[in-house]
């Protein structure tokens, strides 16, 4: 039998009896006819009887929720009326269930000024907890060197391994070659002034000052930087950092103070050693390519070399050490409880470490153009 649905108005309430097979399976009413018919509805309320139903199923709910929404949006009351027993326990059901909502659909323009006070609080939220970090580490520290710090030796010297000789293979191999191909695009300008030998000096002036501890640092950045963020997010998404302070253990003394001596005591060595490594990548150039004698590559070498441009660098590698504990530590401590969480914290370790070592190097070379170094 097929599925019926008559419509009949008595001033200003609708009647729609339903009757027939109201089943997937059988032939049904237009349904889409009767919707429109509450679109544009001149009646303040209708009653769906169900008393001629003979069966349903699933149709009949989901076309009487369609109609109850329907007459929702026009301001309809609706009312139901000798429906099948589980009819209306199921429509209630379906209407206490909030509709879903696609992020196209969930996604609204906002008003200019409240995206700009929302940045802005984001940013004063930020700024607050990073000072917060700031002032607990420095707490830590002192502790550590009043000898009150809780913390093993064995981690600090395990860190001292992991931020130092484990760095050097990728630190001798990206320095290597930035040394090289600053000598050989120098040499490209000095060639058109038959100055050659003059890339000794370029290498060792450039690297020793500025370049060593910069690409040092960009390594660290996203060898040990991401490390920490990854491996103390981690920790607070297992709730290793909480179990911490149960036990009264300070996280600052236990996890980020032999991160960040050992990150502060290993980037000026390896400032250095980068600084080695480039001048290696640059005499390769100048031996090998431009056809100059050992000897007199390490004789200008030495002559460019001077000690303040090395105590500069070894400054810069310091300060970028610091940056780079205190940035990959505090994105993992600020972590979330998710694995999606601690791979934001690596990536914003690496770009905020980068992004605070430009800033550091601008800062510095201000400054010791200020002193006269």
């Amino acid at each position: 039998m097929h599925a019926t649905a008559f419509i009949s108005q008595n001033e200003s309430t609708a009647f729609v009896a339903f009757g027939g097979d109201w089943s997937v399976d059988c032939p049904v009413a237009d349904r889409d006819g009767i919707v429109a018919t509450f679109e544009n509805a001149s009646f303040t309320s209708v009653v769906f009887s169900g008393k001629k139903i003979e069966s349903w199923d699933s149709a009949l709910v989901a076309l009487l929720v369609r109609l109850m929404n329907e007459c929702s949006k026009h301001g309809i009351d609706c009312t139901l009326t000798d429906m099948p027993d589980g009819v209306e326990p199921l429509i209630k059901l379906a209407l206490a269930v909030p509709p879903r909502v696609t992020r196209k659909e969930e996604k609204k323009s906002e008003p200019f000024l409240d995206l700009l006070g929302e940045a802005g609080i984001r940013a004063w939220k930020a700024s607050a907890s990073a000072f917060d970090f700031m002032k607990k580490a420095y707490r830590s520290f002192v502790r550590f060197i009043r000898g009150k710090a809780v913390l093993r030796k064995s981690d600090v010297l395990w860190e001292i391994q992991e931020a130092g000789v484990n760095a050097l293979p990728i630190v001798s191999l990206i320095c290597f070659m930035v040394g090289l191909i600053v000598a050989f695009v120098g040499s490209i300008q000095l060639k058109m002034f038959g100055a050659q030998i003059y890339v000794a000096s370029l290498v060792a002036i450039a690297v020793t000052r500025v370049m060593g501890a910069i690409m040092a640092g960009v390594i660290m950045a996203g060898r040990t930087g991401a490390s920490y963020a990854a491996t103390i997010g981690s920790m607070q998404v297992n709730e290793e950092v909480d179990a911490l302070e149960t036990m009264g253990i300070s996280p600052f003394d236990f996890l980020i103070t032999p991160r960040l001596l050992a990150l502060s005591l290993m980037m000026p060595l390896l400032t250095v050693y980068a600084d080695l490594m480039g001048i290696l990548g640059g005499a390769f150039v100048g031996i090998v390519m431009l056809g100059l004698s050992p000897e007199e590559y390490a004789r200008m070498t030495l002559s460019a070399l001077i000690s303040k441009n090395i105590i500069v660098g070894i400054i810069h590698g310091t300060v970028f050490g610091m940056i780079i504990a205190l940035c990959g530590c505090y994105q993992g401590l600020v972590c979330g409880r998710n694995a999606s969480a601690v791979g934001r914290a690596t990536t914003s370790a690496v770009v905020y470490s980068i992004v605070w070592m430009t800033v550091a190097t601008a800062l510095l070379t201000f400054f010791f153009n200020l002193i006269g170094v």
